[in-house]
């Protein structure tokens, strides 16, 4: 048998293990420890080690489980519940209010984990029986909410962002400022569609009600302003800019995010022991799921190379017709399906890798191709019937939320996405110029 067949056989077999149930990481390292003995023997063993000592010693890589835990940590305190409610008093009887709280509130989350599922069954939880009482439309609180749960994988610190530098081989804080412009015009179209909504249809995004709002004075609204809203801003600011400005680096300011955000939770009076331990397991959690498929990722990688599929990637990306923007469509394209089916851990360290070398050697800009490939990926967990985003709510919406409001919530905020990944593909500036200004 061919190296070629035994390439496309690794493939299959991963698919089958994962739809068949078998844990990720499990099923991408047996797949590729099986086929790399049948196709090239135990010398893939004396290779093996030193990719995943590279892995596990690298320095940037440790700026996930902090940034983790400062996501958790935020998350737990339940700061995000009563940042919502400052927000939607803010609003006062604008209609629409509470859905453009969740949105700015996920633009600071975006500081979280990271994790699609965790954000929006997070939020899921603290915002919608609230909405659905406040009598929002069904369809419009689901959608709002699954779009915020996604603005975390292209809203730095972001995750994702961290692990396509490592593979692309770029700087963490070149790609956080390239992220910055794009996810603040996709956050600005979310709001602006529901300021426009919610005058068209005001029923179906009423404001606080009155005497809600009255029951809290301006002082005092201004003062929990100050108090919940203002601290995870600045703290957020603080990462980043240090970051981008080339002040420290993304593990140094991870940890600054960390120690941030513990004291934060503890100026509020809600650093207690429960609220530490549960956050301390949820970050060992999730960092464990990430390293463990990162470790796994690297034997099938490995297999897959030295079966030659790179090669066959390549000659398959040949055939695209409209050279290499026809190349870049059809990747993205790719990672849209895909995205139906797995999670952006796997789809970066098992398929761009793979896609990768072609548009290396087109010359093509890296930075701009990483800032379209975190935009089809949160495109794709919001897109029916097969979101991530929608599964995971609708595992936490009440029973009067049915799969249709989910469907028809999501469909205008995909459009926004898909408009905005539109006009990132046809002008990269809007990705490239400002790490380009700041002499990146």
């Amino acid at each position: 048998m061919d190296s070629y067949s035994l390439a496309l056989m690794m493939i299959a077999g991963l698919l089958v293990l994962i739809f068949a149930g078998v844990p990720v990481a499990f099923s991408i390292a047996a797949v590729g420890i099986v086929f790399g003995l049948i196709g090239v023997g135990d010398f893939m063993f004396n290779l093996l080690p030193a990719r995943i000592f590279g892995v596990i010693t690298n320095y940037t890589l440790l700026a996930i489980p902090l940034f983790v835990f400062m996501g958790v940590l935020l998350e737990k305190s339940r700061i995000a519940e009563s940042a919502i409610d400052v927000v939607g008093h803010l609003a006062g009887n604008r209609p629409g209010g509470m859905a453009i709280a969740i949105i700015v509130i996920g633009v600071l989350m975006g500081a979280s984990t990271g994790i699609v599922g965790a954000t929006v069954v997070a939020v899921g939880l603290i915002t919608l029986p609230k909405l659905l009482a406040r009598g929002y439309h069904p369809s419009l609180a689901s959608g709002t909410i699954c779009a915020s749960g996604t603005l975390g994988q292209i809203i730095p610190p972001s995750l994702l962002i961290i692990l396509l530098a490592d593979i692309m081989g770029e700087s963490v804080g070149e790609l956080f400022a390239a992220a910055i412009v794009p996810s603040m015009l996709l956050a600005a179209l979310y709001v602006i569609y529901l300021i426009v909504l919610g005058r068209l249809v005001p029923h179906h995004a009423p404001p606080l009600p009155q005497a809600e709002r009255d029951a809290m004075g301006r002082g005092e609204l201004w003062l929990k302003v100050v108090k919940t809203v203002v601290p995870p801003v600045l703290l957020v600011v603080a990462v980043l800019g240090s970051i981008i400005g080339g002040v420290a680096a993304p593990t140094e300011a991870a940890s600054i995010g960390a120690l941030g955000a513990m004291a934060i939770v503890a100026a509020m009076g809600r650093l207690d022991m429960a609220t530490l331990k549960q956050t301390m397991r949820d970050t060992l959690k999730l960092t464990g799921m990430i390293m463990f498929v990162l470790i796994a990722a690297q034997a099938f990688a490995l297999s897959f190379r030295l079966l030659g599929g790179e090669e066959m990637i390549g000659e398959l990306f040949d055939w695209v017709p409209g050279g290499t923007m026809g190349a870049i469509l059809f990747m993205l394209l790719i990672l849209f399906v895909l995205g139906f089916f797995l999670e952006w851990i796997e789809i970066s360290y098992i398929v761009l890798p793979l896609m990768l070398p072609i548009f290396l050697a087109a010359d093509v800009d890296v930075i701009w191709l990483a800032m379209l490939v975190t935009l089809v990926l949160q495109t794709s967990f919001l897109t029916p019937p097969f979101g991530w985003a929608l599964f995971f709510l609708k595992g936490v919406a009440p029973p009067e939320v049915r799969t249709r409001d989910l469907y028809l919530g999501v469909l205008p905020f995909i459009g926004l996405q898909l408009l905005t990944l539109a006009i990132v593909l046809i002008f990269p500036s809007v990705a490239t110029g400002l790490p380009q200004s700041m002499g990146w």
